[in-house]
């Protein structure tokens, strides 16, 4: 397991909106963490690194849209 608290982490561009944000750790190799910015000491969620990216692909080209 990755230790969360010596990771870099980047928080969301989006972040400037109250804070109801996520962090990733970038770059390491395999796996994408994700945690809550307003919580950086608590979980981290671990996404395998190209599904992560196939996620933020579909995020970008509309593939989840709301009703």
């Amino acid at each position: 397991m990755i230790n969360s608290t010596t990771v870099a982490w980047i928080k969301s561009s989006y972040s400037k909106n109250g804070g109801t944000c996520v962090e990733v750790a970038p770059n390491l190799p395999g796996v994408t963490p994700v945690r809550d910015s307003k919580d950086p000491e608590g979980p981290a969620l671990y996404f395998p690194a190209d599904g992560f990216t196939a996620f933020l692909r579909g995020v970008k080209n509309g593939t989840f849209t709301t009703a």
